[in-house]
């Protein structure tokens, strides 16, 4: 059974998916043993409660510095003995210990298509914006492991999404939400929590 931990900052509609998946069989060998929010304002904390799903908010604000935040987080990653992190909307920027520890074992969830639109700065609507700006005709949304850099770990799932003529940001997010983020997370974790990834030279290998 595959223990999955999920960091949030917002609503939380990529946990619902994860939520409604498992509860399908779309995902299957797989529960959620916590949810973790910065925000303690987070609706994602309401939807984790509403599963019965231990859920807690772990602030940078309410530590003396960022050292203390992050011994505080990965203290509480361990002690669920986590299989898989997952980004579902995490604003906050993880700690390189972190990422070292659960080296292949944190993903994340882009609404682009990586490599392109994707880096520093680029998070939420502001995804979208710079998308219908530069009238590109496809998007879409990726799901990728989590390295030191930002957006760059192997890639695991990608899915296109057009681009209308007429949307606004806020259009085009709902439909890359809707047609590639909620599809392709629960499709990643699936994938793992059945051991068919490896990621081989920085790459990853789906075997079927």
């Amino acid at each position: 059974m595959l223990r999955v931990g999920v960091l949030v900052s917002g609503g939380g509609t990529n946990l619902q998916a994860i939520i409604d998946a498992i509860d399908s069989g779309i995902i299957t060998n797989t529960e959620i043993e916590i949810v973790i929010s910065n925000n303690p304002n987070a609706y994602a904390l309401t939807r984790a409660q509403n599963h019965g799903i231990e859920n807690i908010c772990i602030s940078p604000k309410t530590f003396e510095n960022r050292e203390q935040f992050n011994e505080a987080l990965i203290n509480k990653l361990d002690e669920k003995k986590l299989d898989l992190i997952v980004l579902a909307g995490c604003m906050v920027v993880l700690p390189a210990a972190l990422i070292a520890k659960y080296r292949n074992r944190i993903i994340n969830i882009h609404p682009a298509l990586i490599p392109s639109f994707c880096g520093k700065g680029y998070y939420g609507l502001h995804v979208h914006e710079e998308v219908l700006k530069r009238g590109v005709k496809i998007t879409g949304a990726t799901v990728h492991f989590v390295d030191e850099g930002t957006d760059t770990g192997p890639i695991i799932a990608q899915k296109a999404v057009e681009v209308k003529w007429g949307d606004t940001p806020e259009v085009l997010q709902k439909r890359v939400m809707e047609e590639a983020e909620w599809k392709i997370m629960p499709y990643a974790i699936n994938l793992i929590a059945n051991n068919k990834i490896e990621v081989i030279d920085g790459k990853v290998k789906i075997n079927q």
